[in-house]
């Protein structure tokens, strides 16, 4: 492969919109296991939440995921390889990436810990409110000397 063929490539997958339009590959070999990553990126999706077991596997699969495309990169930056196994290389990390950013955006699991944290900032303002309303911020400030 040609220096300037390796630097279009590494530009491709690097786009900010790179995985526009890109399909989470059917299959995949991650580490020498292979994996139906679409097949588990829908399965993962179409649950309304992530059972707490499952997190688990999830973040396990982001985490391989993102291994399996840093070795994919650093084999187009530094190896020795073809035009065409740059290109199958390139592809591979887009699907990555695709792959990825479903799982990064699993709506669910996020909003749960958002709606937790909302209802006890919530609370918190509910009770200083109260205590202020009753008087009770008063009487506990000048109980300590203010």
């Amino acid at each position: 492969m040609q220096e300037y063929e390796r630097k279009q490539l590494l530009e491709r997958v690097e786009r900010e919109g790179a995985t526009v339009g890109a399909d989470i590959p059917e299959t995949i070999t991650v580490q020498g296991e292979e994996i139906d990553l679409r097949t588990f990126v829908f399965e993962i999706k179409r649950r309304e939440t992530v059972p707490a077991g499952e997190r688990d596997r999830v973040e396990q699969a982001k985490r391989n995921l993102r291994r399996e495309r840093v070795e994919r990169l650093e084999a187009i930056e530094e190896g020795d390889i073809s035009r065409e196994e740059g290109e199958e290389l390139a592809q591979g990390i887009i699907g990555i990436d695709r792959a990825l950013n479903a799982l990064e955006n699993l709506g669910p699991t996020d909003l749960e810990r958002e709606q937790k944290a909302q209802q006890a900032a919530d609370t918190k303002r509910w009770m200083t409110f109260l205590k202020k309303a009753l008087g009770d911020e008063d009487a506990a400030s000048t109980r300590r000397g203010r």
